[in-house]
């Protein structure tokens, strides 16, 4: 299209801030961007700095807020474009939007929402700072309920089957990008010197009566693992970068390690 492009890490660095003021910035948008952008940088656009942020805020800021929403069980999650400051995630709100959540949620499809509801939000920006910037919506956030994620991922990104099945199963929903890269990986668990990781699980509601880990067989929907309290169905692992269905890899009566123990 012609237009000049610089390589992204260059936002971290406070050089580019004299090229922009060069270059009479109007407005800078960070769209689910992963790079913290220098305090310099944000002070050059005429208009403003403002980041579309795949989370509520402010109790969601930080990093992978989509993986964190479920793993932590909520109901609903949101999006929100922000005033950016100094502070990451910290800046007034300009427009939010809040939805449900399901158990079928994962990463992927979460993260998809979090697209097609912000999208509408970063044109509504635009075209209100083209009319008349002073009707820009601006709510300052109460920062009493901020949690800020950093990079770690939950249980060192082990699965422990002596939990309760809904926290194992969240944690797996939570890092189920498939078939793209999730940011953290698919939780794993060993049988034996074998790595498997766990790609897509879910609830039986039927209660486990073996040790946790233990590897058994219902009905119907193929081989499932006991956790604390019920069977989850396990449908699809990754082994040596390699996608395969459960029945492929697991047998009835393996046990795989609980990661909570080593």
């Amino acid at each position: 299209m012609g237009l000049e492009t610089w390589p992204a890490k260059l936002v971290r660095d406070p050089e580019l801030a004299n090229h922009l003021r060069r270059s009479s910035l109007d407005v800078l948008l960070s769209v689910h961007s992963l790079y913290v952008i220098h305090k310099d940088i944000l002070l050059t656009p005429r208009f403003g700095a403002f980041n579309l942020h795949p989370g509520p805020l402010p109790r969601y800021a930080g990093l992978n807020p989509v993986c964190w929403a479920l793993y932590f069980g909520e109901k609903n999650h949101g999006v929100t474009l922000h005033r950016m400051t100094a502070e990451v995630d910290a800046g007034p709100i300009v427009y939010q939007c809040i939805f449900p959540l399901t158990e079928t949620d994962t990463g992927f499809s979460v993260s998809l929402r979090c697209i097609k509801e912000g999208l509408p939000m970063v044109s509504q920006l635009l075209e209100t700072l083209d009319e008349n910037p002073a009707r820009l919506p601006q709510t300052s956030q109460d920062l009493t309920q901020r949690q800020c994620f950093g990079r770690q991922v939950p249980h060192r990104g082990r699965v422990i089957w002596s939990l309760p099945a809904q926290h194992v199963v969240n944690f797996v929903r939570a890092c189920d990008f498939y078939p793209f890269l999730s940011p953290w990986g698919h939780p794993q668990t060993h049988r034996g010197n074998l790595e498997i990781q766990i790609v897509k699980a879910r609830r039986t509601r039927v209660h486990a009566n073996a040790p946790a880990g233990t590897v058994g067989y219902l009905n119907v929907g193929g081989p499932v693992v006991a956790c604390a309290d019920e069977w989850i169905y396990v449908d699809k692992v990754k082994v040596q970068d390699r996608f395969l269905d459960t029945t492929e890899v697991l047998r009835i009566r393996d046990h795989l390690e609980d990661g909570g123990w080593n």
